[in-house]
Formats: C-alpha cells, structure tokens, sequence
C-alpha cells in the first residue's frame, strides 16, 4: 500500500445535509496521499432520494482520486454496504485495524428507527452467523446484512441544528442510545479488537459522528467523526511507522488538512 496513506470517514455524498456540496472542495485531503482509504458512508449507497446525486458524487471522488494519483480504498458502512472486500484494513503488521464501526455494536445503530423494537430481527440475523462472535468475516458480513434489511426509511427533515435536535430527540430512546453509544465508544472499540483483532494496538473507525480518541485497557481507539452537522470530520494518516491525526478546516470552497493534533509511533 503506497505512503502516506490518509483516512477518512462519514462523507455521506449526496445526503442533503452532508456539508460537501462540491466533490472538488475534497481536492486538498487527497492531494499528496499515496493511499486514500475512506472508511465507510462515504455515500448514500441506501437512501433512494439521495442515490442518483450520491452516485454522481462517488464518480467525481473517484476520477479526483485519479487525478491525483492516490489510490482510493473503499470500506462498507452501513449506508453502502455493497463495497467488495473483507470490510476492514489492518496497517502495521495488523497493529492498525480500520473498520466503519457498526460491527463494534450488537445492533449496529441502535439509534435507527429502524432498529429501535427490531430486536427480534437482529437475533434472527445473528442466527445466521454462527461464528460471528469470534470470525471478523462473519461479524462484518452480519452487520452489513443488518444494514441492508433494516436501512433507514425516513431522512433528516431539515439542515438546520433544531430541526436536526428534534429528529435526534425523538423518541427519547433514540437519543439515549446515542449518547451512550458515545459515551461508552473507547469500550466497544477496545472490547472489538480483543474479541477480533487481540494483536492490534489502534483501531480508527467512523460511523459515530464523534471524532476524537479514546485509551481503553491499552487500545487506542480514533474515531474521524463526519462531514455532516453536528458532528466534525477529522484526518488519520499512516506514515513510515508513525501514526497521526488531526483536524480538518472545512472551507466553501475548499476543504484542508488542518495541524496535528497527536502523533503515536506503532511498531
């Protein structure tokens, strides 16, 4: 895998409150990357109103990634679960394992609607995984079949913050499980990788909308957040052994790579 290679996550294209409204404005987090691997919902793969633009959009990403000479890396999440491939990348000599994230919970997003008094049905899948607690094939194949049989079939009202507050709140059970899953992020990714992955030391996900970094029982644990409201994207990049993330500064015309915030030697 050629160097530096960057990761991104959550773009969401097409989605009409992702913030990327020009594929072009992502020029600046691609440029000068060896590798560019976009870990899941990078477009609305799912969302029927959305698929035609998101399409568009992907395409554009895609000829971008050309143009600058980064090969593109693909992961599934769960609003495009159809990517081809194992469903996760191990970096380091397996010690950096990326993965969307929806396979760190049960259910994958227990806040969906579609979820929410679904339980039955998400048994009935694992039913069909029998190796899922142990096998990482099987567990991200599980988890994209929970997003295919229970995507979403409602959207965002609105763009604006209270709109978003209000689709959040309600019902209530929807925003505690969102909370928690925030709250509790270090832990399930943690336990993920010692149930998984028990070599690696850093796992980087998206899928919570939570950027940042967690330690948990010596595990590292990045989340690169998303480029839609109210969450915040960040940058994780991979370089001659040297792991770093930062912030990315997020401009109407143009997206850049903002300073680094950590810097963590692996290996």
């Amino acid at each position: 895998m050629n160097e530096p290679v960057r990761i991104l996550s959550d773009l969401h294209l097409g989605h009409k409150i992702s913030r990327i409204s020009q594929v072009s404005a992502l020029r600046p987090l691609i440029a000068g990357a060896g590798t560019v691997i976009f870990n899941g919902d990078t477009w609305q793969e799912l969302a029927a109103p959305f698929r035609q633009r998101a399409r568009q959009m992907l395409d554009e990403l895609q000829w971008l990634c050309a143009e600058e000479a980064a090969d593109a890396i693909f992961l599934p999440g769960n609003h495009d679960p159809s990517w081809p491939g194992q469903g996760w990348i191990e970096l380091a000599n397996g010690r950096i394992v990326i993965s969307h994230g929806d396979s760190l919970l049960f259910d994958g997003s227990p806040w969906k609607r579609e979820i929410l008094g679904n339980r039955e049905k998400i048994l009935e899948i694992w039913r069909q995984f029998p190796d899922a607690a142990h096998d990482p094939a099987q567990r991200h194949e599980l988890a994209r079949l929970i997003a295919r049989e229970l995507c979403s079939v409602e959207h965002s009202a609105g763009r604006h913050l209270i709109q978003r507050a209000w689709d959040a709140a309600f019902p209530p059970t929807r925003a505690l499980h969102m909370l928690a899953s925030w709250l509790h992020h270090g832990r399930h990714g943690a336990e993920f990788l010692k149930n998984y992955f028990p070599q690696a030391e850093v796992l980087v996900t998206g899928h919570f909308h939570q950027r940042g970094c967690w330690q948990h029982r010596r595990k590292l644990i990045i989340n690169t957040g998303t480029f839609m409201d109210p969450g915040r994207a960040q940058w994780v990049e991979w370089q001659k052994g040297l792991l770093s993330r930062g912030n990315i500064i997020e401009g109407p015309q143009a997206c850049a790579l903002g300073e680094t915030l950590d810097l963590w030697r692996i290996g």
